[in-house]
């Protein structure tokens, strides 16, 4: 396997944790979905948020785009102390919105070239120095965005544990390559 093939492999599994999360998600009664916890965004619903805004603004980075803002979403703009959610309501919303995006990421990723891995990306910060831009190599942005989406879910299923769901989504490579196998 080249360096290309495993990227397109870590970002394939990065989308199957995404759907079995949101699988899981889907199933949660409001108050569930919105309970608040001290870790991550602070609910599940917040995290997922969190995850699809991520990812969404790490793929316009990747095009070109280097202050990317969520669709339906403001610059900075914040419903208490949680970043605003976008325009995103339910779970069926933001299915039909990752969707939508992840076959934005399969057709980049496809179009992905050994000398494009080592070319540099810009990006403005809304974290580290706000307004701040950095530049990365596209390597890193690729793996970074695959290691940020599973430190997040490993958070969702923490709180997917504490409010109760019995059968907790997979989340492991592992188990999707024996998903794969069968």
């Amino acid at each position: 396997m080249n360096a290309i093939e495993m990227v397109q492999r870590l970002h394939r599994h990065r989308a199957w944790v995404n759907r079995n999360l949101l699988d899981a998600a889907s199933g949660l009664a409001e108050e569930q979905l919105r309970a608040t916890f001290p870790i991550g965004q602070g609910s599940v619903w917040q995290s997922l948020l969190h995850l699809y805004a991520a990812e969404y603004s790490w793929l316009e980075a990747l095009l070109g785009d280097d202050d990317p803002v969520v669709p339906g979403d403001l610059p900075g703009r914040m419903v208490g102390n949680q970043q605003a959610e976008g325009g995103i309501r339910t779970p069926d919303e933001l299915r039909q919105r990752w969707s939508a995006l992840e076959r934005r990421w399969v057709d980049y990723l496809a179009s992905l070239t050994p000398a494009a891995l080592v070319e540099v990306v810009y990006k403005t910060s809304v974290v580290l120095g706000p307004g701040k831009r950095w530049e990365t190599r596209r390597s890193d942005v690729l793996l970074h965005v695959c290691t940020h989406a599973q430190y997040t879910a490993a958070q969702v299923v923490n709180m997917l544990r504490q409010v109760g769901v019995a059968e907790l989504p997979r989340t492991m490579l592992t188990s999707m390559a024996r998903q794969e196998a069968v």
